[in-house]
C-alpha cells in the first residue's frame, strides 16, 4: 500500500534552498526513538529509519510525488515490532501502514543547517562490507599517488556513510575515505579534491 508523505514536501523545500543533501531528524513512537536519515543526494530519495539504543535500521525509498510503499519485509517488520515493545493484540492490530501515518504527522517543516550528519551516527544502522567497527571519518587519501586503486568496498562504504556525490568524486578520482575506530582521531568531514 502506498502512502503519500504530505509532512516531508516542506523539509524537502527547506533542505533544497540551504543546500543540505543529508538530513537527521528524532521520531518517537510510544517509547521506541528513531534517528531517521532523510537523503536527497541521490535518486529515489530515501529514509532511513535507525532505533536508537538498538542496531536496527531500515531504509524506504521516497517516490515521486513524495510516494512512499508501506509495505515492509517479515523480517524488517518483526524487528519494528520488537523496537516499539509489541506483542500481537487482534483487538489493536499495528501495520506498517499506521507506522508511516505517526511518523507522517511528525516529520519537521524546516531543517537546521548546522547540524551535519556524522557518518559515525548513521553507521549502526547500515552494512558495512569494509572495517564495519572504523566509522570515525579521518580523511582522504589519493591512491593514484600510492599507485594503487580504491577499493569497491570503500566506495561503497563513503557512499553510505558520506553521500552519493562524495562517492562520486572518489571513483572518478581514485580517492579513498580514510577511517578510525577512535573517536578521537575524527576529522571535520571535508570533500574529496
Amino acid at each position: 500500500m502506498k502512502l503519500k508523505l504530505d509532512g516531508i514536501k516542506d523539509l524537502y523545500i527547506s533542505m533544497k534552498t540551504q543546500k543540505i543533501e543529508r538530513y537527521c531528524f528524532d521520531f518517537k513512537l510510544g517509547t521506541a526513538s528513531f534517528n531517521v536519515f532523510f537523503f536527497i543526494d541521490g535518486s529515489p530519495f530515501k529514509l532511513l529509519f535507525g532505533a536508537k539504543g538498538h542496531t536496527f535500521g531500515f531504509e524506504v525509498e521516497v517516490g515521486q510525488g513524495f510516494e512512499i510503499e508501506t509495505n515492509l519485509d517479515k523480517a524488517v517488520f518483526k524487528g519494528l515490532c520488537i523496537v516499539l515493545g509489541l506483542t500481537y493484540d487482534p483487538n489493536n492490530k499495528f501495520s506498517p501502514f499506521k507506522f508511516f501515518n505517526e511518523f507522517n504527522k511528525s516529520i519537521p517543516k524546516i531543517a537546521i543547517s548546522n547540524q551535519p550528519i556524522e557518518p559515525s551516527l548513521l553507521a549502526p544502522y547500515v552494512s558495512l562490507a569494509e572495517e564495519e567497527k572504523k566509522v570515525y571519518f579521518t580523511g582522504w587519501r589519493d591512491q593514484n599517488a600510492r599507485g594503487s586503486n580504491v577499493t569497491e568496498q570503500n566506495l561503497d562504504k563513503t557512499r553510505k556513510l558520506i553521500g552519493e556525490k562524495e562517492y562520486r568524486t572518489c571513483k572518478a578520482k581514485n580517492i579513498s575515505s580514510c577511517w578510525s575506530d577512535c573517536s578521537k582521531q575524527a576529522k571535520k568531514l571535508t570533500l574529496p579534491k
